[in-house]
C-alpha cells in the first residue's frame, strides 16, 4: 500500500550529512518538545487529558490517540539509549536526564491504588490516567529500569526503590499468570500478558524473569526463567528458548505485514533477547538468543529501505493532536470491547493522512534500524545510520523519531562492520 502522494520508486534525499548532527538534533527535538513534566515520553505535542478525560474514558478508555497513550512505552524503551548516552558523554545533564525518565517511569507504578498496576501516562494534575494499560507498557518499564540499574547512573537510595518497585510489580503479575491488571471502572479485569506462544511473548517473557533475577539475586526467579525457557507455551509445540530462536518471522502469521507496519512493537522484544544473551551462561541457550538476534537483524535491515521514500517537505494534515475534534463523537464504555470500538471511530478529514505517512516511512524504518542495531556489534552499520541521517526531526509530529538514538546507541562506539 502506498500514502497518497508517494509514487512508487520515488526516493527523496538524506536531510543530515553527518549522523552526529542528526542525532543531536533528535535529541534536542525530543527534550525540548516530547518529554513531559513528569518524566515521560509523550505520543505527540497535543492538549494532556484532564481528569475528566481520564475518569469518563475520553477520546477512549484505553487513552489511545492522546498524547499519553504511550508514556511507558516510550519512554521504557528510550531509557537504554538515555543511559548509554550518559556512558559515552559523562556529562551530568545526561545524567540527570537518564534519572528523570526512570522517576516518571517508577510514577508510573505509584499512581494507582490497584498493586502492579502501570499507566499509560498522567493527565493534568500529574496523577490522573486511563485505567487500561497492557503488556506493550509494562514489558518496557521493566526494560527501562533494568537498564538504568545497571548504569552506575542511581544512588544506593534510588537502586533500592527502584527494585522495591520492580518486586512489588513482578510480584502482582506472578500471582496473576503474567496477566496486566486494569484500574477504575476496570478493576479486576486484565489487558495483555506475556505467557502465550508468539516470539514477542517469549522473549518479553523470560527477560523480565531474568532481569529480576539479576536485580534481586533472589534464586527463585532464575528458577523460574530457566523452567520457563525449558516449557512449550500453550499451544506450541516448541519451547520458549527455540522460539527465540526463530525470531519475529514466528509472527508473521499472527501479525500481519510487521515488516512493513509493526517493528516498532518488536524493538522491545529485541533488546530483551538481547539482554538475555548477555547475561546467559548457557551455551545452548545463548546461541538460540544470537541466532533470534541475527534473523529479527537480517530481516529489519531489508525493512529499513522505506525511509528512502519519506520526504521532509511533505505537507500533509496531523490531525491528531486535534483529538478533541477529530475523535468525536465520544459515548460511555462499559467493556473493553466497547473502548477498542470508540477508538475507531474518527473524522477521517480532519484526522489527515500525515501519522500514517510518518507511521509507514519513519517509526517503521527508525524501529527497524533499532532492531538491526541491538544485535550489538555493529552490523548494518552504514544503513543504519543512513536511515537516521535520513530526516529533519524538527519537522516531525511523532515522537516516535526517539528510535533514531535507541538505533545509533545500540551500535558499538567503533566503526566496527558485520556482515551476517
Amino acid at each position: 500500500m502506498l500514502i497518497e502522494g508517494v509514487a512508487s520508486g520515488v526516493e527523496f534525499p538524506s536531510f543530515w550529512k553527518s549522523t552526529t548532527e542528526a542525532i543531536e538534533q533528535s535529541h534536542a527535538v525530543l527534550w525540548s518538545q516530547r518529554i513531559d513534566r513528569q518524566g515521560l515520553m509523550l505520543d505527540n505535542i497535543g492538549e494532556i487529558p484532564t481528569p475528566e478525560d481520564c475518569r469518563l474514558g475520553r477520546p477512549n478508555a484505553i487513552g489511545w490517540w492522546s498524547p499519553i497513550e504511550n508514556g511507558p512505552m516510550f519512554t521504557g524503551l528510550y531509557l537504554p539509549a538515555a543511559c548509554e548516552r550518559a556512558r559515552r558523554s559523562g556529562n551530568e545533564s545526561d545524567k540527570a536526564n537518564a534519572r528523570r525518565l526512570a522517576q516518571g517511569l517508577l510514577k508510573c507504578a505509584s499512581v494507582s491504588d490497584v498493586p502492579g498496576f502501570i499507566a499509560r501516562g498522567m493527565g493534568t494534575d500529574g496523577q490522573c490516567h486511563y485505567p487500561l494499560g497492557s503488556d506493550d507498557q509494562t514489558h518496557p518499564w521493566f526494560y527501562g529500569l533494568h537498564a538504568y540499574l545497571k548504569s552506575g547512573i542511581p544512588s544506593a537510595a534510588e537502586r533500592n526503590q527502584i527494585v522495591s518497585k520492580m518486586k512489588e510489580v513482578a510480584d502482582v503479575l506472578l500471582g496473576s499468570a503474567w496477566r496486566c491488571p486494569c484500574d477504575g471502572d476496570f478493576k479486576g479485569q486484565f489487558r495483555g500478558g506475556f505467557q502465550g506462544h508468539l516470539f514477542r511473548d517469549a522473549a518479553r517473557y523470560l527477560f523480565m524473569l531474568r532481569a529480576m533475577h539479576d536485580v534481586t539475586q533472589d534464586a527463585a526467579w532464575l528458577d523460574r526463567y530457566q523452567k520457563a525457557a525449558a516449557e512449550c507455551p500453550k499451544g506450541s509445540e516448541k519451547t520458549r528458548a527455540e522460539i527465540c530462536a526463530i525470531g519475529y518471522v514466528h509472527d508473521r502469521e499472527a501479525i500481519k505485514k510487521i515488516d512493513e507496519y509493526s517493528l516498532w512493537i518488536y524493538v522491545g522484544a529485541q533488546g530483551s533477547l538481547a539482554q538475555l544473551a548477555t547475561m546467559e551462561p548457557n551455551k545452548t541457550l545463548r546461541a538460540q538468543y544470537h541466532a533470534g538476534l541475527a534473523i529479527n537483524a537480517t530481516n529489519a535491515l531489508v525493512a529499513i529501505g522505506a525511509h528512502k521514500e519519506f520526504d521532509n517537505n511533505d505537507t500533509k494534515v496531523f490531525g491528531d493532536a486535534n483529538w478533541r475534534s477529530v475523535f468525536a463523537p465520544w459515548q460511555p464504555q462499559k467493556t473493553q470491547a466497547e473502548a477498542e470500538q470508540l477508538s475507531k471511530v474518527a473524522d477521517k478529514m480532519k484526522r489527515g493522512e500525515r501519522k500514517h505517512y510518518e507511521s509507514k516511512y519513519m517509526r517503521n524504518p527508525l524501529a527497524g534500524a533499532a532492531i538491526v542495531a541491538l544485535t550489538g556489534d555493529g552490523y548494518g552499520r552504514d544503513m543504519i545510520e543512513r536511515t537516521v541521517r535520513h530526516y529533519d526531526y524538527s519537522k516531525l509530529y511523532r515522537s516516535e523519531l526517539f528510535f533514531a538514538e535507541c538505533a545509533y546507541y545500540a551500535l558499538p562506539a567503533s566503526n566496527k562492520m558485520v556482515s551476517h
